[in-house]
């Protein structure tokens, strides 16, 4: 293959990463590679296929392995014997594991290669090439495709790695607090449409704020807080020291069940 590119990209687990990843290298502008998508995920494959010239689906997980020289493995952590067991993977194949909580040790134990293999954090905005992938080891194939879409963050080591993966635990966290907060409002005589319209349109100017980065995150928050205001009541009587020691337990505990 030519130096940092790859031609033929194969995808075994076809879900939501999956489906990211193929939308955010066909819709992205460039020329795309060919993507070969497992039969795994059968109605998602089958409707990539459909909308983008050049991905297909092939019959089984070893057609998909025998026509790429990328193969991106995004089966769920608790299928993976199954989906993966008596796969011949060539040593000159590249093998990007996406599978939280599968360390490469086990996935090289399962599929008996001497190929690399590159764990990854994917995150559902790499469809539209606006998310950073964390990536370890570092190589070079690899970190050109997921910068590409939307950026690469290669970290030294797995114990990085593992920091990083526990962050993208907190993303659903995220989604419950602001429906907590649409739920509250409902509770209060707001309608549901309204209640749902607005605080989406507060936490998406937060998203667009975040983009500074000449300003910290402890800087962002000052700045959109006053002495004595509301913004400061909620903070400190709610996201209390305790509720941060929660939430820092909450992280270590993950931590550790990834080790």
């Amino acid at each position: 293959m030519e130096k940092d590119t790859v031609k033929r990209i194969g995808i075994i687990g076809v879900g939501e990463i999956g489906r990211a990843v193929v939308v955010g290298l066909c819709d992205g502008g460039d020329k795309s590679p060919e993507v070969f998508l497992s039969p795994r995920g059968a109605r998602t494959a089958a409707e990539l296929s459909e909308c983008y010239e050049g991905v297909q689906v092939c019959a089984d997980n070893q057609a998909v392995v025998d026509r790429s020289e990328m193969v991106i493995i995004a089966v769920r952590r608790q299928d993976r014997h199954e989906a993966l067991a008596g796969l011949r993977v060539d040593d000159d194949k590249i093998v990007v594991n996406v599978m939280a909580g599968v360390g490469n040790d086990d996935l090289r134990q399962i599929l008996a290669t001497g190929a690399p293999l590159v764990r990854a954090i994917p995150l559902p905005a790499i469809r539209e090439r606006r998310s950073v992938t964390v990536t370890y080891p570092s190589h070079p194939v690899v970190d050109s495709l997921f910068e590409r879409l939307g950026g690469v963050l290669p970290v030294a080591d797995e114990a990085a790695f593992n920091a990083f993966s526990v962050l993208t635990g907190t993303l659903t966290t995220h989604y419950s607090y602001l429906a907590t907060l649409t739920s509250w409002a409902i509770g209060h005589g707001i309608a549901s449409d309204d209640a749902d319209r607005y605080v989406r349109s507060l936490f998406q100017g937060v998203g667009r704020a975040l983009s500074d980065e000449n300003r910290s995150l402890h800087q962002l928050a000052a700045d959109h807080e006053t002495p004595n205001g509301n913004n400061e009541r909620i903070r400190t009587t709610w996201f209390t020291p305790a509720n941060s020691e929660a939430l820092n337990k909450a992280l270590n505990d993950l931590l550790t069940d990834l080790k």
